[in-house]
């Protein structure tokens, strides 16, 4: 996990400076930069004088997850790339590719992206075809900035797990601020979507929507392939210590139970004394047999969260708060206990008709599907790298999301049960039916952090939007 960004422009090393020093909680272990006018890489971020000038770049800060933590990107060649992300299949590529006479420098999964997109252009490909190729083998969660010394190129994963942004002046980077630190406007990169950057604007071009995916599956097919594409998503995604975001609920319970099956598991949770969350947590991970480590927060706690979710979250959306409060008490506690990948059951809902709005419209769930990216990924990611902690999403692995487009809706939304096949299926794999039946409220009251919210904001003679508006205005120095 880490930071991309960078732009094309006159003299941009100051403001590639600001931009690393606006985006370094992204990626504490390293920066690198690449320029026309040279490549700059080191730990010691005392040293960012050193950046070469140029007018096209690419810049990188790194947190350390696969392959040799001692690399930094960029990553160049005929093409200079950063990535952010995890690809869970560089494996595979990489001995495809080697079959086909390329030849690798690392270990490290984004030298993969950078190999197989030479790949497919030297193959007679053009950039639209070769990324949207490279989409379709590529298995992980991405953002992928890549130049050819002339124009930058950039695209997300088809889900939207990792943020990216873009400014129609030329520059580029995973979060918003980073492109505010330099006065520059910020528009989100869509899933599946290519833009190309260059002296002339942007272009962009959707390449790859996820609804290319669904096949159509009989009831007893669909049940089985979702056990095993499942498993196969939680395996990937686990270390050889795993952190799992826990509310006791039956998404994450089933995520922690497959993944105590390859990985030391640990259950993180938050929430307010008394809150639901927090005691189906406790229920769960004993009946789990599997160790949770809890953070009560009290109003106090809260307020003194506001400033960091808000700047994390970079809108003051007031549900987005509600929500982000448990979840960053929770990612700072798997940090401070030295756990930097943290599994959730993010996407689960909208897969499987969890929310009450799909008992009478199931269609939204698509449409909540193609939106995810930006709602609340985005967010989620944002405040996960606020704490140095990597969120993985084994829900919204293309091969889950291919088993669930195509399982019949009767089989999710089934006499007024929600997301029945999951039930189903948890409880055959050895899920406690009292966890797997249980159903359970969204995180903002599941935690109580929406009702300590409204109480911060009372207090103060504002609503809770108001109150929201006034820490975004403060953290961000708009008025």
């Amino acid at each position: 996990m880490c930071l991309i960004a960078g732009g094309i422009g006159e003299s941009l090393k100051d403001r590639f400076m600001r931009m690393i020093i606006s985006g370094k909680h992204r990626g504490e272990d390293s920066f690198g930069v690449w320029t026309d006018g040279g490549v700059f890489k080191s730990d010691d971020f005392s040293r960012l004088s050193e950046i070469p000038e140029g007018k096209i770049g690419l810049l990188q800060c790194r947190l350390a997850m696969t392959g040799s933590s001692s690399y930094t990107q960029p990553f160049y060649n005929d093409l200079a790339l950063v990535h952010n992300g995890e690809i869970y299949n560089h494996g595979h590529l990489r001995a495809y590719l080697e079959g086909k006479g390329v030849s690798f420098e690392t270990d490290v999964d984004s030298e993969v992206i950078l190999r197989l997109i030479e790949h497919l252009l030297e193959g007679g490909m053009d950039v639209w075809g070769a990324v949207r190729k490279a989409m379709m083998m590529l298995e992980g969660d991405y953002a992928v900035a890549f130049s050819d010394g002339e124009r930058i190129y950039l695209f997300r994963d088809p889900i939207g797990v990792r943020p990216l942004y873009y400014s129609p002046s030329g520059f580029f980077a995973s979060e918003k601020k980073v492109l505010w630190a330099i006065g520059e406007e910020a528009i989100p990169v869509m899933p599946g979507e290519l833009v190309v950057i260059s002296n002339r604007g942007a272009e962009r071009r959707k390449l790859f929507m996820i609804t290319e995916l669904r096949r159509n599956m009989t009831p007893e097919r669909a049940k089985r392939a979702l056990m095993n594409v499942l498993d196969h998503a939680v395996r990937v995604r686990t270390g050889k210590r795993t952190g799992i975001l826990f509310s006791g609920g039956l998404d994450s319970s089933l995520i922690a139970l497959l993944a105590s099956h390859h990985s030391d598991v640990i259950l993180y949770t938050s929430g307010a004394e008394g809150s639901p969350d927090l005691e189906w947590a406790r229920k769960a991970s004993e009946l789990l047999g599997l160790p949770l480590k809890e953070y009560v927060f009290d109003i106090a706690d809260v307020r003194d969260a506001v400033p960091r979710v808000i700047f994390a979250i970079e809108e003051p959306n007031p549900m987005n708060l509600a929500i982000g409060v448990p979840l960053y008490f929770s990612t700072r506690l798997a940090s401070k206990d030295g756990c930097r990948l943290l599994l959730s059951g993010q996407g689960a809902d909208e897969l499987f008709g969890g929310y009450a709005k799909y008992l009478k419209n199931p269609a939204l769930m698509e449409k909540d599907l193609l939106e995810l990216g930006e709602k609340n990924l985005a967010r989620d990611d944002k405040i996960a790298m606020l704490n140095s902690v990597e969120g993985r999403v084994p829900f919204l692995d293309l091969a889950v999301v291919s088993v669930a487009l195509g399982t019949p809706v009767g089989l999710k939304i089934r006499d007024g049960t929600r997301k029945a096949i999951l039930r189903k299926m948890a409880i055959e794999l050895g899920l406690p039916k009292e966890i797997a039946e249980r159903e359970k409220k969204a995180a903002q009251y599941g935690s109580h952090s929406q009702k300590l919210l409204e109480k911060l904001a009372k207090g103060e003679g504002l609503t809770l939007s108001e109150y929201a508006r006034r820490a975004f205005n403060e953290a961000f120095k708009r008025g």
